[in-house]
């Protein structure tokens, strides 16, 4: 028995876990939760070069989040478990006779228990040229540098081959590197396995609105390269062509399992390994197979991260000798893609018998909603598109009778009827979370048994709110609605970080003269929440505050410098505007609108170089619009080089001061009107304010 000395004689079993994603995490989180990293030795050997990070925030990283911040493990947690965890050194070859793992660096580790959570690999269509530079796959960190380098260097196109969930996230990201970006759709319509005709055509134009050029119907024949090698066009399968410099495949992810065929464990006909509803392998009791890699006891691979988490805990509880089965689970989606909400929960398509259709459509807004009812009249499921405000309630509702008419769940908010739609519309058994399949009751429990206070404490006890975070909005309102019933006084904290109003967290740091987040968030912030990072609520609020206090208490560092510059959303981050086609606006600040003839020639250079869209505003500036992320820098560096600074456009903050000509111009002036502008303008630039001034 591949066993490992402990304590003298006594055996200490061995789990190796091969991969370390996101499921392969929970799974270590699992048997820490049971104790069984304290009783057996874990080995985790891992592919990419850096431990697990959050794939489903992963373009997040052009938006300014780091590698380090879309991580999902915890150094402490692995050191404090003992787990021993190989970076870059993939397990290569199995050997279930003598039960033994093999990496790639010659490192072979004997197991009682192997785990394989190998996940999945991008599927590239077999088309002619798909291996020509400028090629490129949407799956890791790797990948999103390598596309972001070529496309700073080599590319002014781009064309991504998948309309799915990934390839609209990819064309988002190569729409905001600067690229013309096309999305190139086999299927008729954007999102074929989440949204039907009727939601396709809403994103269609939403899609296009926002400057892509979307081909739907036709699939990639061919990828021309030029005589070095690279990309340089697209033949489609309609006869038709497109000029493109670079090419992103993402047509989906097929089951990575040639280590388990290399063994001879069974595998699907599409592919997947096998496994029961404990996810054991079904030819070998001694490995399990979860997540993306694991064709389900149901005949089904997951792709998505609830299904896994699942999957994890149940092979966590197998090794336990606990009773669990994986049987299937809820695929419903809620995503922000370009912009834009997409969500779809149950049966999103209407393939019940006898259902039938509550559909709301505007196609102004670029809204569209459905509904899917049953002839007893519960909710089967539905598809939003453009709002999705509702579909945390609504994705726990289904299954059951609303409360209300369902022609009242489609209307847009305050036409319909959503005071009956709070939490106590929700049956206990209604599932919350579906990434860690919590329920309405569990969470009213964590309140009522386990004084769970705010939201973080609850989401510390159940791990509802920790997975997407869809289901934030409806587990706030739970908490509140639980609390206030049992007669406690609903905390009106600013968020589940601080206990403190916002005018309070101004009189602390007024008064202290905190010029830190971290240190008002350590010092004054919930016990559960100090030493974190913070939330998307009090991060931006904070910075305000210190922003806005920062010559009276000290807080005198540069807005990008530091912890500052995490504070920042996007555009305070850059310094421009974000625009709704992916590109940024420019304004430098013109004091008083008074300019001289030498400034006035540097914006017009800058305008004509980086080929921008100029345009007097309403506050006498002067507007330059299409400016790609990494021309930022570069438009930036001139503007400052002929005296000019930020206008601070983008922020809630005073902008500008407006003034007529003054007495040296005006017949009718009587003071110098032009001079207390400037004055002003420079004296208050910047301040933050609740509103832009």
């Amino acid at each position: 028995m591949p066993t490992t000395a402990w304590g003298g004689d006594r055996p200490r079993p061995t789990i190796v876990l091969v991969g370390h994603g996101m499921v392969g995490q929970r799974f270590l989180e699992a048997l820490a939760e049971r104790g069984l990293t304290a009783t057996h030795r874990v080995v985790v050997l891992c592919e990419e070069p850096r431990p697990a990070y959050d794939r489903v925030r992963l373009t997040s990283y052009f938006t300014g989040t780091t590698p380090e911040e879309l991580s999902v493990t915890d150094p402490e947690f692995i050191k404090r478990h003992g787990i021993e965890l190989h970076i870059g050194d993939p397990a290569e070859t199995v050997d279930r006779g003598s039960r033994t793992v093999t990496a790639r660096s010659g490192l072979t580790v004997p197991y009682d228990t192997l785990v394989l959570a190998t996940g999945s690999y991008p599927f590239v269509p077999p088309v002619p040229g798909k291996d020509a530079e400028g090629c490129f796959v949407y799956r890791t960190v790797e990948d999103l540098l390598a596309i972001e380098e070529y496309a700073k260097t080599r590319a002014m196109t781009g064309a991504v081959v998948g309309g799915g969930l990934l390839g609209l996230e990819a064309a988002g990201a190569l729409k905001g590197l600067g690229l013309a970006t096309h999305i190139v759709e086999f299927a008729p319509r954007l999102m074929p396995a989440q949204v039907d005709e009727g939601g396709g055509a809403a994103l269609l134009r939403t899609v296009e609105g926002m400057g892509l050029t979307v081909h739907t119907g036709t699939g990639t024949q061919e990828i021309v390269a030029g005589e070095d090698g690279a990309v340089t066009a697209m033949k489609l399968s309609d006869g038709s062509g497109l000029a493109t410099d670079m090419v992103v495949f993402s047509a989906g992810v097929r089951p990575r399992d040639q280590l388990a065929r290399d063994c001879g464990l069974t595998v699907g006909e599409r592919g997947g390994i096998a496994v029961d509803e404990q996810c054991r392998t079904v030819r070998d009791p001694h490995v399990f197979a979860i997540g993306e890699c694991a064709l389900a006891s149901d005949g089904r691979v997951y792709g998505l991260v609830a299904p896994g988490y699942a999957m994890a805990e149940t092979a966590a509880a197998t090794i336990a000798a606990e009773e669990a089965a994986f049987t299937g689970a809820d695929l419903s989606t809620k995503l922000k893609l370009l912009g834009v909400d997409v969500a779809s929960f149950g049966d999103a398509h209407g393939t019940t018998e006898d259902c039938l259709d509550v559909v709301y459509a505007d196609s102004r807004s670029g809204t569209y909603k459905k509904l899917v009812i049953g002839r007893e009249g519960e909710l089967l499921g539905g598809i939003l598109v453009g709002d999705a405000e509702a579909y945390g309630t609504l994705r726990a509702l289904t299954g059951s009778v609303p409360p209300v008419s369902p022609e009242s769940l489609v209307l847009p908010t305050g036409a319909g009827d959503p005071d009956r739609l709070g939490p106590s519309a929700l049956p206990d058994e209604a599932v919350v979370c579906s990434c860690h399949n919590v329920t309405k009751g569990t969470v009213r429990g964590a309140v009522t048994e386990h004084r769970c206070s705010t939201v973080p404490e609850v989401k510390k006890c159940t791990k509802a709110g920790t997975g997407c975070g869809s289901c934030i909005k409806v587990l706030d309102r739970l908490v509140a609605a639980e609390l206030a019933a049992s007669g406690v006084e609903v905390d009106k904290g600013l968020c589940g970080c601080f206990p403190q109003t916002r005018e309070e967290l101004y009189e602390i740091v007024l008064t202290l003269r905190i010029t830190s987040y971290q240190r008002l968030l350590d010092r004054f912030g919930r016990e559960g929440a100090r030493g974190g990072d913070g939330c998307e609520t009090c991060k931006p609020a904070v910075a305000s505050i210190i922003a806005s206090l920062a010559p009276a208490i000290g807080a005198d560092g540069h807005v990008l410098g530091g912890e500052q510059v995490a504070l920042q959303d996007t555009n305070d981050h850059f310094l421009a505007n974000l625009q709704k086609n992916g590109s940024y606006s420019v304004v430098p600040r013109i004091p008083g609108g008074e300019i001289t003839p030498e400034k006035l020639i540097v914006i017009g250079e800058i305008a004509r170089d980086f080929d921008l869209y100029t345009k007097i505003t309403g506050g006498q500036r002067i507007d330059m619009f299409g400016a790609r992320v990494e021309q930022l820098p570069l438009i930036w560096t001139r503007l400052v080089d002929a005296g000019f600074e930020s206008g601070h456009a983008y922020g809630k903050a005073l902008r500008t001061v407006k003034s007529c000509v003054g007495r040296t111009w005006c017949r009718y002036g009587v003071q110098d009107s032009v001079r207390m502008a400037i004055d002003l303008e420079l004296r208050y630039r910047g301040l933050r304010s609740p509103h832009k001034l």
